[in-house]
């Protein structure tokens, strides 16, 4: 969470306060997440991924958040970020066997190995590894993901809720395969002919589709033409498409699908497509 400031109060009246200036987030609903689209819950989970692996090589060492819920987060700029820190901790369980070292949740249990030195291996990291998949994972990433993505998908979230020994790290060394997957370029022969009309949008003509962008109309991402083509051939009411010039934090293409293109005005910064009737 980007600090921006802080102040250290010592008086009679507040003794020892510290005020710190942060950026400022939304509050975290993840029932608004999972109407949001996959392209965007994959981005809040491929940030949190990145929490994680701060958090277990801090400067500090590993850190674990003793209170880790959704509440304890937010959303800066389609990133999550954690903003309550008073439950923090660095300090690994001591223990004098492997029964010391006992991780108990609602649905599971762990057992971890108890070092020569007397603490239990990785806890501080298995621990935020399995909140962050009980709380996050297992509901963001599989629900509506591309099915080209789902067999890589399945391995991440089962290797996050084994906490397997590294597991963290694979799930972090996994997401490039993802995004890569997920934006590479798909050439399908295209169902339906368009016509191209350059530097022209259709203003209205909306219909609702999901997940969108916009809660008027239907805005998908799009790696390319074919693939807005194959989405609006997916479409019985699509008549025609409108690729605009903002694309998603992954680089895919903003497109906007229209039911009709009765009235196209000029736009030097669209492009519309129309669907050719016989």
């Amino acid at each position: 969470f980007q600090l921006y400031g802080y102040c250290y109060q010592d008086s009679n009246d507040i003794p020892d306060t510290l005020t710190t200036i942060t950026e400022l987030g939304s509050p975290l609903e993840m029932i608004q997440l999972l109407q949001t689209s996959w392209e965007d819950r994959f981005r809040i989970c491929l940030s949190l991924v990145r929490l994680l692996h701060y958090l277990a090589h801090s400067p500090l060492g590993s850190v674990t958040l003793l209170d880790f819920r959704p509440r304890q987060f937010v959303i800066v700029d389609g990133e999550l970020k954690v903003t309550d820190l008073d439950d923090a901790s660095i300090e690994e369980s001591s223990c004098t066997s492997n029964d010391d070292c006992f991780m108990e949740f609602p649905a599971r249990n762990f057992t971890l190995p108890c070092s020569v030195e007397g603490r239990c291996q990785s806890m501080n990291e298995k621990r935020n590894l399995y909140n962050a998949y009980r709380f996050f994972f297992t509901y963001l990433l599989p629900h509506s993901a591309p099915s080209s993505l789902r067999p890589l998908l399945d391995k991440i979230v089962n290797a996050t809720g084994n906490v397997n020994k590294h597991g963290h790290t694979r799930y972090f060394l996994f997401y490039p395969s993802v995004n890569s997957e997920f934006t590479q370029k798909r050439v399908k022969s295209a169902k339906s002919k368009y016509r191209r009309v350059p530097e022209a949008f259709i203003p209205d003509e909306n219909y609702r589709c999901w997940p969108s962008y916009h809660h008027k109309g239907c805005l998908l991402s799009v790696f390319d033409v074919n693939e807005a083509i194959e989405i609006c051939d997916s479409y019985s009411q699509c008549k025609a498409f409108v690729l605009t010039n903002q694309t998603t934090w992954t680089g895919r293409q903003l497109v906007f699908f229209k039911m009709a293109s009765n009235h196209i005005m000029p736009d030097p910064d669209k492009i519309t497509y129309v669907k050719v009737t016989d």
